[in-house]
């Protein structure tokens, strides 16, 4: 069997680099699906294993996390093992993790299949990506990365939708098993057309320490931001994580600044240019995995939607942002980067405080509008970002440069979704405790709506022995409907905010973009 790229080649013909595309975009495919199906079933999981939303969110967060610290391994795994081995060993490592998960008898191992999804998921798509410059001439790789986009598009539009249909049919567990399929179609592609390891390809040395101080650093990080509001922000424990990860944090910086061979070439965050574009990825990642969070939530847990319709709710959001790439990066490649991001923020911001109005009474018709008018953003947004990064390197940077770029995005990711949750629990709490003071005996709406509910008691069956207590329980739970809704009211407006302050990095790279085209003059 053929093992080489030259190889390859030569057995296929022109067809090769077709079927090597097939094998990148089933593996791409299933990597995407897997990380926006989930969303629509949190609910579901919180009720069968009676968690919090806080603890459920891990299912994302922990996702999102293992896949951004695990981007830096793919390097190192495609000169270790080869491109057919890594790639086929990761897809096997991912199948039987979305087993685990499908067949969890406990929450803890539910998400402990999240995070080796999340990391397998990290290897595969800088892998699927390398696949792509080998098997393409140089005049075709539009064309090949416009089909693997392709796949990275498809996953997230279609995703919660085929996520919803298998909750409400089946169970939450069936997604698990959904990317099954395209998994099995990919290893049985990257069988026969998957290039194998060079015979003078050398391995290279991995930076373990460096790897080890990241991973210590985003775990301890993200799990003090979960656990503070219940343990107290100011507690020995929160307090003694947090410095832990400060310390995490400088351990790795000051190693990627002293060792030979770096997971990140953090001098390039010295760039002004690069370090905006870094930070205006960080708040655009938040920004996309924190709504795919918090939407199905929000039309689930407030409005009452099934799963299929709060799948079905984000899927034209997911297409317009499809069809508007390609616009997108012909805006990239002909206007100043700056000004096409300012478009995809201010319509990411728009976006996001208009969500923050929502209520129960939202149609979803206009809920569906405002989230496209955001993955409008998004579309038009993160194209330019990536250009007007890169843009700022030198060119023998970019490659390090777009792996650093990428890793801001996804952490980004990791970080907003933590964030909002850990938001909306605390805003939750504080609207409970603000309306809860308004509970007097002269407050003359409460009365009207306990006597309307006492009236329809005893149809209900209840004997005045038990309407007391039941009337008591009813106001705790249209109180803490109420405050629910507000949290995540206060969730978007302060998403709003963010998208808004990210218009600083934009101005810095709008900034450093005139003096760099000033200095030839």
């Amino acid at each position: 069997m053929p093992t080489t790229t030259e190889q390859l080649f030569t057995q296929y013909g022109p067809a090769y680099k077709w079927l090597g595309t097939c094998t990148v975009m089933l593996g791409t495919l299933s990597m995407t699906l897997a990380t926006t199906i989930v969303n629509v079933a949190i609910p579901d999981i919180m009720g069968n294993f009676g968690i919090a939303q806080t603890d459920a969110q891990w299912l994302s967060t922990g996702f999102l996390a293992a896949m951004s610290a695990f981007m830096l391994v793919s390097a190192w795994a495609l000169h270790t093992f080869g491109m057919k081995t890594a790639y086929i060993g990761c897809l096997v490592v991912f199948m039987l993790a979305s087993v685990l998960g499908g067949i969890s008898p406990h929450e803890d191992l539910v998400i402990l299949s999240r995070v080796l999804q999340g990391a397998m998921a990290g290897i595969i798509q800088p892998l699927a990506m390398t696949i792509i410059f080998q098997v393409f001439p140089e005049r075709q790789r539009g064309l090949g990365m416009g089909i693997y986009g392709l796949g990275v598009i498809l996953g997230p539009a279609i995703g919660p939708a085929v996520g919803g249909v298998l909750v409400d049919w089946l169970s939450w567990r069936a997604v698990f098993f959904m990317p099954l399929p395209t998994c099995l179609m990919a290893i049985g592609f990257a069988v026969f057309f998957a290039p194998g390891k060079d015979e003078g390809q050398v391995a290279t040395r991995f930076d373990w320490p460096g790897f080890l101080f990241l991973c210590l650093f985003l775990v301890s990080l993200l799990w003090g931001l979960s656990n503070g509001q219940r343990q107290g922000w100011g507690s020995m424990t929160i307090v003694g994580i947090f410095l832990f990860a400060l310390m995490m944090a400088i351990a790795f910086i000051v190693r990627q600044m002293t060792t030979r061979h770096p997971l990140l070439n953090i001098r390039m965050f010295a760039i002004p240019g690069f370090a905006a574009g870094c930070a205006i990825g960080f708040c655009f990642g938040a920004g996309l995995f924190g709504s795919t969070y918090l939407i199905p939530l929000f039309v689930q847990q407030i409005q009452g939607l099934t799963a299929t319709s709060a799948g079905l709710l984000l899927m034209p959001a997911g297409l317009v942002m499809a069809l508007i790439f390609p616009v997108a990066g012909y805006m990239a490649d002909r206007y100043p980067a700056p000004a096409v991001i300012t478009l995809g923020t201010s319509l990411l911001a728009i976006s996001s405080y208009m969500l923050g109005l929502m209520d129960v009474y939202t149609l979803p018709w206009l809920i569906v509008f405002w989230v496209t008018v955001g993955r409008l953003g998004l579309g038009f947004g993160m194209p330019a970002i990536g250009t007007g990064s890169l843009r700022a390197l030198d060119m023998t940077l970019v490659s390090q440069g777009s792996g650093a770029a990428n890793f801001s995005r996804q952490i980004g990711g990791a970080i907003g979704v933590n964030l909002l949750s850990v938001n909306l629990e605390w805003r939750t709490m504080e609207h409970a405790r603000v309306i809860t003071d308004t509970q007097t005996a002269g407050n003359a709406m409460t009365a009207e709506l306990l006597t309307r509910y006492q009236s329809m008691a005893p149809a209900a069956g209840l004997t005045p022995d038990q309407l007391g207590h039941a009337s008591m329980a009813f106001l705790r739970e249209a109180i803490y409907f109420q405050s629910y809704m507000k949290g995540f009211q206060d969730s978007f407006l302060i998403l709003a905010g963010v998208f808004v302050l990210t218009l600083i990095p934009v101005w810095v790279m709008r900034r450093y973009t005139r003096v760099r085209r000033a200095a030839p003059a």
